[in-house]
């Protein structure tokens, strides 16, 4: 629908909401203005209230912000009714938020008194401030209030009535405009516009500065959320600054072409609303023409509302280049994939609401006020928690509990609530998977919506894979859609209501026989399935925890008739009787505590894609491991009793192993080092784990390995370097004192625990080596890998004891250092050169090293010749101010000036 057909002034309350001083003009101005008005057929709000209180009351309320438009007669003692004040503030709140259009008259007044509340005005709005406030600060508050909406107010174009000869000549122009300005048609948005104008703000600055260009701008949101809301109230604001003489809003066009209506008609909507004549056009490619040739250089503000696919926009003005400077195209849509294609100049995304905001549009919809009576207000926390803050829900359930007096009631609702979705938000919700595109991904919502919100996006991408359905892509263009999201830490995430859409789907399906439904999941109905035998080759998805401390039994053939079952998780469940009726066809499996000491022969699952048995009582996985090639998951963690890993010979495309808190375990298979396709490796506390097979080192694709907790594990293999995709690297609380330095500097290593330190290697170094030493103790490091980071904290140590074991070790270990800390790049016969302001006042101790002691006895003739503070001479142009030689072996003799002013150890 176009705005030309949706909307019309019957959808306001008023047409005019008149506010004035009565003493000053209710029986003069305002009489004969209110005549006026009702003789042009302006439906006009005005209050003949003499007697008046403290507050506006409701429906006074109600009466300003169900107005189009509001007139503020400002007279000489405007200002000196605190109700003219309050109905003043209230008028311009609505102005903000509804883009209510305010009229000032100004009525013997000067406008700028009231702008600036000068002279009189001035002195009486003070005195009103104080003769209706109480306290201090909360007299600024009001005044401060008051102020703003008066200096609003008097910024506005309006009528001053000294500016004409009599009041006569002066009512036909202000009818006049007004019957000019109601002629353009406003949308009706809703009538509790809470958070509102927030969102429309954002987007009109957005707009705003793009005058110079056709601005496309597009929004996006799950249905329900608040987009068609937000733009119409951004088409009024616009609508009413009187930018615009080319207007159009075209409503729910993806609902209206899925009914069967053509996209021509939608395209002579626009060509009408627009050119103000009718077209008839006979074919969408015709009308793209019609419309581009039509509409070349004109300044058009066009809404296009819930569009579903690319082609709809694309059909009806998906080519800014034919609109003029200044247009302002808007897209609505719960698929961000369309917005991307039109390469939309600014995407606004409609979040759910806050807490305080979806209680008060709850509150306003159930009980015609901001906040909760005081005895419903737990209930309607938990109605609101619900909710999940989608204005939609809040609105529907909270008008379906008004005048609903009793507890019970509302008790009732909110537990039906929770099994048995609303149906008017159920099919609003659910338009959005109709339109799917194919099974595939409805499959995938619906086993997300059941069984995997709150896993790993790359976990339950396996796992749907191995079922078939094309889980990448997928996953993928249901978050476009916004069926879906991705939360912290990669988990999948779904609004509640989304889930419990998509669960309605499936139970609906089979109201009357759980067992005939594709999913399962509710406990009552798993139990009374498993229980009566009655599952059958429907059943694609199961799911049953215990809910007691012990485990809960079943017989095995429960299974026998779910030919079709692929995806089957247990908790703290055993099966009695054979294992030979459950599902060849499963690709996940998640059994946590599994009773049995072994997995049976009999248990043979070939397809199995995802295999858990956490906090199982099992000691050996098989007696013999069977072929499982498609197997890519393997999760044994916290299995206490578990001694032995498999043999990974039979699970060739293995890519995760997980193993944690398997405290016996202590032998891992030689043939993991076979595995071409692992990724991750996990052994956290192990702790009776005390070696690795050495050809793990041929893991060429492994990029995460956690020992963190291996106590008994107390060195890293050299061959480790060669794990050329390790990006992790996890050692905390093991036995490992010793890492080389070629393993930090491997360029693929990003993240690495140590001594309680985490982060980047190089770092993590540094702050491990800080913390064993302060800067007036020795450090005695027994292999030069460490010191990388010792160069790096040279310049705040004072000592350094460094001990090498063989004559070339500094040399060739030391060049590898400095030339990855300082550039150096030295040959084999070069000599070290460390950067002066390196080493500052350090003591450096070198035992059986005598290829440096050769290389001081050369050095020994050019001596020690300097004077300069804190100077030393090495080999090259390098002056620590201290040098000492520890240890036995050769000697290397030299004099020390007199005058040298450093300290010496030796």
């Amino acid at each position: 629908m176009s705005s030309s057909s949706s909307s019309s002034t019957s959808q306001w309350i008023y047409d005019v909401f008149l506010s004035f001083r009565g003493e000053d003009t209710r029986l003069n101005f305002v009489a004969h203005l209110h005549k006026a008005l009702k003789t042009a057929g302006i439906k006009t709000f005005i209050d003949n209230q003499l007697n008046k209180g403290t507050e506006l009351g409701p429906e006074l309320l109600r009466a300003i912000q169900g107005s189009r438009f509001s007139i503020v007669v400002f007279s000489e003692t405007y200002t000196e009714s605190s109700w003219c004040l309050k109905e003043l503030e209230h008028i311009m709140k609505c102005c903000r938020d509804y883009g209510q259009v305010v009229v000032p008259i100004f009525y013997h007044v000067d406008s700028s008194d009231v702008r600036n509340e000068m002279g009189a005005y001035r002195k009486a709005l003070q005195e009103t401030v104080k003769r209706r406030s109480s306290g201090e600060e909360r007299m600024r508050n009001v005044f401060s209030k008051w102020t703003s909406a008066l200096t609003e107010v008097a910024n506005v174009s309006g009528w001053v009535i000294n500016d004409f000869s009599n009041e006569g000549e002066l009512m036909p122009q202000i009818v006049n405009d007004l019957l000019r300005k109601l002629k353009s048609r406003l949308l009706k948005i809703t009538e509790y516009p809470v958070g509102l104008d927030t969102r429309v703000q954002q987007v009109i600055q957005f707009i705003e500065n793009q005058s110079r260009k056709v601005c496309l701008i597009g929004i996006w949101g799950m249905g329900g959320s608040g987009k068609t809301t937000t733009a119409r109230a951004i088409y009024n604001k616009i609508n009413l600054q009187q930018k615009f003489v080319n207007l159009s809003f075209i409503e729910n066009i993806g609902e209206v072409c899925k009914n069967g209506e053509e996209i021509i008609h939608l395209q002579e909507q626009l060509l009408s609303d627009i050119l103000k004549t009718s077209e008839k056009i006979y074919d969408p490619a015709s009308g793209i023409t019609t419309i581009e040739n039509r509409f070349n250089g004109k300044k058009a503000l066009i809404v296009l509302d819930d569009v579903s696919t690319f082609e709809q926009v694309e059909a009806l003005c998906g080519n800014r280049k034919y609109f003029g400077w200044g247009t302002v195209l808007i897209v609505t849509s719960r698929d961000v994939r369309i917005l991307q294609l039109l390469e939309v100049d600014h995407v606004y995304r409609i979040n759910e609401m806050d807490k305080n905001k979806s209680i008060e549009l709850f509150s306003w919809h159930a009980f015609r006020r901001p906040s909760p009576v005081e005895d419903f207000s737990k209930l309607s926390e938990s109605i609101v928690d619900y909710c999940g803050g989608l204005p939609l829900a809040l609105k529907v359930i909270g008008s379906s509990l008004r005048e609903r007096t009793k507890k019970e009631h509302w008790k009732c609702t909110l537990s039906k609530l929770m099994r048995i979705p609303n149906n008017i938000v159920q099919k609003k919700l659910k338009l959005s998977y109709d339109g799917l595109e194919d099974y595939h991904q409805k499959d995938i919502f619906l086993d997300i919506c059941c069984f995997f919100i709150g896993k790993d996006r790359a976990y339950v991408t396996d796992i749907l894979n191995g079922c078939g359905l094309y889980a990448d892509s997928g996953i993928t263009i249901l978050i476009e859609q916004s069926l879906l999201k991705v939360e912290k830490n990669n988990k999948l995430g779904m609004h509640g209501l989304l889930r419990d859409m998509g669960r309605e789907i499936v139970r609906k399906r089979s109201i009357e026989e759980p067992g005939e439904r594709s999913r399962l999941w509710f406990h009552e109905d798993v139990r009374d399935v498993l229980t009566e035998n009655s599952g059958t080759k429907t059943v694609k998805g199961l799911v049953f925890k215990s809910q007691s401390n012990s485990n809960v039994s079943f017989k095995a053939d429960s299974f026998k008739e779910m030919k079709n079952l692929k995806l089957l998780q247990l908790g703290h469940v055993d099966l009695t009787g054979g294992y030979v009726h459950l599902s060849q066809k499963l690709r996940w499996l998640h059994w946590q505590g599994f009773t049995g000491n072994f997995i049976p022969d009999e248990f043979y699952q070939e397809n199995l894609v995802v295999f858990e048995l956490k906090h199982s009582n099992i000691k050996q996985v098989r007696s013999e491991t069977k072929l499982m090639e498609k197997l890519k998951i393997l999760n044994l963690s916290h299995s206490k009793y578990l001694t032995s890993t498999p043999d990974f010979s039979k699970l060739p495309n293995l890519e995760k192993l997980i193993m944690k808190d398997c405290p016996r375990l202590s032998e891992v298979h030689q043939s993991i080092g076979d595995l071409r396709n692992l990724l991750l490796i996990n052994f956290k506390d192990c702790t009776s784990l005390s070696y690795l097979p050495e050809n793990i080192n041929q893991l060429k694709s492994l990029t995460t390995l956690i020992l963190s907790g291996c106590s008994k594990i107390d060195k890293l293999e050299e061959g480790i370097v060669q794990m050329e995709s390790l990006t992790t690297l996890a050692i905390n609380g093991t036995g490992v004192k010793e890492v080389r330095y070629s393993v930090v500097r491997l360029k693929s290593i990003g993240y690495i625990s140590l001594c309680g330190y985490e982060g980047l290697p190089l770092d993590v170094f540094h702050s491990a080596i800080r913390s064993w030493m302060s800067p007036t103790m020795n450090l005695s490091l027994s292999n030069l890998d460490f010191l990388s980071p010792i160069v790096r904290s040279l310049p705040h140590l004072r000592t350094v004891w460094i001990q090498c074991h063989s004559e070339n070790q500094l040399t060739q270990e030391l060049k590898i250092i400095f030339d990855d800390q300082f550039d150096i790049n030295c040959t084999e016969s070069e000599a070290l050169q460390i950067p002066n302001d390196s080493l500052s006042s350090h003591l450096i101790g070198m035992r059986s090293c005598h290829a440096v002691m050769d290389t001081l006895d050369k050095s020994r003739s050019q001596g020690l010749t300097t004077n300069d503070l804190s100077n030393f001479f090495l080999p090259g142009s390098n002056h620590p101010s201290c040098l000492a030689y520890a240890g036995v072996g050769p000697s290397a003799p030299f004099q020390v000036p007199k005058d040298i002013d450093c300290r010496m150890e030796g």
